[in-house]
């Protein structure tokens, strides 16, 4: 096959958080409106984007995995391009066609939907582009992610620089949509019958575009677009605010589920990874959370083994996790992330205590989501159909409002309907319902 076959069709592969996900959708509608058709097998496509992660090396580690797998294809068909986006491409730029020569683009976070440019060799555009400040914000449009749901970029960049995080240096500066962008785009979704929203940020909490922060943003998308569910994630301790909290008891259109990452229990230790803000100040406002919101489920991150942390300090997120009772949490140890300024610490707490830490706080948490998921028990949750169960394609899964899955028997029921279920049964990761015949 010639090498200079023209590049017709497209496979996108994605990894990390919801944002990339949405990144990965604007740039799939921006190919099919010049003209590329997406495929579903990336054997079948002349153009393989991978939109990648940066957060942790194992991350990355995988990326230079599936390039290996994905030469195949290039030396079965010459002409076939091979494009990796997003964080990953960001840190490394032209390291990683020097590492990885087979790959023919390159395109940070700021750059990446600049690709049908690049892949037509547009004037100003070269197969390697990393540089920020190239984005227009606003010409960025949200697709859905389904056919009954969409996410809303509110925000990109991130201006905290926590010493463990790549996102920054990734990412960049903070810089918010306009107010009247994401209302309108959420009514665009709306029109085209998506029914939950997400609005995305690295730290939606810090949203601000001239008289309009989030709590103020969050009641406008509730109120003026006609959405029926509205979540938002990601949020920050330092920036979450009372009224916050506030509108979202004051309107039921806005999900009852606030991911709320603590990373650590000890002050000494937060102060070490940037963060901002005292144990105490984050305990204040999980108190007025519960206080304020009659049901709510609480998600966050850990990080275990931070360098200098002592196995008292350890012990102090042990406690800060049993006073919470999370329902569940993204839990790690820490590893050592080039390009941040926690790489220059001494890595000094010895690998064998870290996994014995993380085991030890996964065991704790899981027992402790396995006692909040039988406090659902016997509720009626208005839960989101997502399609039949990947386990059991005799039964369906949905999504609750509190944002947990559950597993419940009902056949045709089309995915994006809202439905009662009932909770029947639960382990520490699923619910299990029936649907409540209407009376």
């Amino acid at each position: 096959m010639s090498k200079n076959k023209k590049v017709e069709t497209f496979h996108i592969s994605t990894y990390g958080c919801q944002m990339n996900i949405a990144d990965s959708s604007t740039l799939a509608s921006s190919l099919i409106t010049r003209g590329y058709r997406r495929v579903k097998d990336e054997k079948d496509a002349d153009l393989i984007v991978l939109n990648t992660c940066s957060v942790r090396e194992k991350a990355e580690n995988r990326i230079y995995g599936r390039l290996g797998e994905i030469f195949k294809y290039k030396r079965e068909k010459p002409h076939m391009k091979i494009a990796v986006v997003g964080c990953m491409a960001q840190r490394l730029g032209d390291e990683l066609i020097k590492k990885v020569p087979h790959v023919d683009f390159v395109l940070g976070t700021d750059r990446l939907f600049e690709l049908p440019d690049a892949l037509e060799g547009i004037e100003g555009t070269s197969s390697v582009m990393t540089a920020f400040g190239h984005e227009n914000i606003d010409m960025i449009a949200p697709v859905k992610d389904s056919d009954y749901s969409g996410f809303v970029t509110i925000s990109r960049g991130c201006d905290n620089y926590c010493t463990y995080c790549i996102v920054p240096y990734v990412r960049g500066k903070e810089v918010s949509h306009s107010a009247d962008y994401i209302v309108d785009a959420v009514k665009k979704m709306v029109d085209e019958g998506v029914v939950e929203a997400t609005l995305l940020g690295q730290n939606v909490n810090s949203y601000k575009y001239e008289d309009t922060d989030f709590p103020k943003l969050l009641t406008r998308v509730a109120k003026e677009t006609g959405i029926k569910r509205l979540r938002f994630m990601t949020s920050h301790p330092k920036d979450l605010s009372k009224r916050l909290v506030d509108v979202m008891a004051d309107d039921p259109t806005i999900m009852p589920h606030i991911h709320l990452p603590v990373q650590a229990g000890n002050n000494r230790v937060l102060e070490k990874m940037g963060r901002i803000y005292t144990i105490e100040h984050y305990m204040k406002i999980i108190e007025y959370i519960k206080k304020t919101l009659p049901y709510v489920i609480l998600t966050t991150d850990i990080i275990v083994g931070y360098p200098t942390e002592t196995e008292s300090e350890y012990e102090e997120t042990l406690k800060v996790v049993s006073e919470v009772r999370y329902d569940s949490a993204f839990m790690f140890r820490y590893s050592v992330r080039p390009g941040t300024v926690a790489a220059k610490f001494d890595d000094d707490v010895p690998e064998a205590d870290k996994i014995r830490r993380l085991q030890k706080l996964i065991k704790l948490q899981q027992g402790i989501s396995y006692e909040q998921n039988q406090q659902e028990l016997n509720q009626i949750r208005f839960s989101l159909v997502e399609g039949y169960s990947k386990r059991d394609k005799n039964k369906m899964r949905a999504r609750t409002d509190g944002n947990k899955t559950v597993i419940f028997e009902a056949h045709g029921l089309k995915n994006g309907t809202i439905v009662p279920i009932r909770i029947k049964a639960a382990d520490a990761f699923t619910l299990h319902g029936e649907v409540v015949e209407p009376n």
